[in-house]
């Protein structure tokens, strides 16, 4: 872990649960920044594609992640992680508001990497596929050039936009498996920022051990392009 939670917030005091689907990134960032802030939480599993009714009334969207603080829902990846951010301190975002302002601009550039890759593994042919391999790798060389030296997004300090990444890097241990392209080529910082946030206990934790087998069989179950490549040994046993 990379910050401490303040032990003096009286939130510290209440349960924290963490509504959460497996596979959801959106679910991971939320994890990812209780445990960089050292909050003991619970998960509680739900089937997306077989909603509880007491679900759909704490989340409005229908998606998840939801937090339950005390009696309180809130729902939405982004609200819940920058709630944590504003209660349990020190914060994992920059001080200076131009900065900070910036960050949050990343963080939504991320869930565009995220929406190129869903478009990635439901590709139908060969051509779309290669589409979408192409925008992800121009995102990346986005990222390129605004990336710092490392190890972390913004220098040598955890931040939100690393809790948003680590999420969409993830997805690449299945691809690296499955897909000739090389989706770093161009981009050999956000690789190393990649392996670096791979080896973080907070991300590390963010799913089951069998994460990357549940993922495969998800793409399998897509019937797309990329399916085809999913071998017997990917999938969960």
């Amino acid at each position: 872990m990379h910050t401490q939670p303040d032990t003096h917030s009286a939130s510290t005091q209440q349960t924290i649960t963490l509504i959460s689907h497996k596979l959801c990134p959106y679910v991971q960032r939320a994890a990812i920044v209780l445990a960089e802030k050292g909050i003991e939480f619970e998960r509680v599993y739900i089937d997306l594609a077989n909603k509880p009714d007491w679900f759909l009334n704490i989340s409005p969207l229908g998606k998840t992640p939801v937090l339950l603080t005390g009696q309180q829902a809130i729902f939405e990846s982004s609200a819940i992680c920058e709630y944590l951010d504003d209660v349990f301190k020190p914060g994992l975002h920059p001080e200076d508001p131009v900065t900070r302002a910036r960050h949050r601009g990343w963080m939504e550039f991320g869930s565009s990497v995220l929406n190129a890759i869903g478009g990635y593994y439901n590709a139908k042919d060969g051509d779309r596929l290669n589409h979408q391999a192409g925008l992800i790798q121009q995102k990346f060389e986005q990222l390129e050039a605004e990336i710092s030296d490392g190890p972390f997004f913004n220098g040598q300090h955890f931040s939100m936009v690393d809790a948003v990444f680590a999420p969409v890097f993830r997805y690449f241990d299945l691809f690296d498996q499955i897909s000739e392209t090389d989706f770093f080529a161009s981009a050999p910082r956000v690789r190393q920022w990649r392996n670096h946030l791979s080896r973080c206990e907070s991300v590390q934790h963010a799913v089951a051990e069998n994460y990357t087998q549940m993922l495969a069989d998800f793409v399998l179950q897509r019937q797309s392009e990329l399916s085809k490549k999913i071998t017997n040994e990917l999938l969960p046993s």
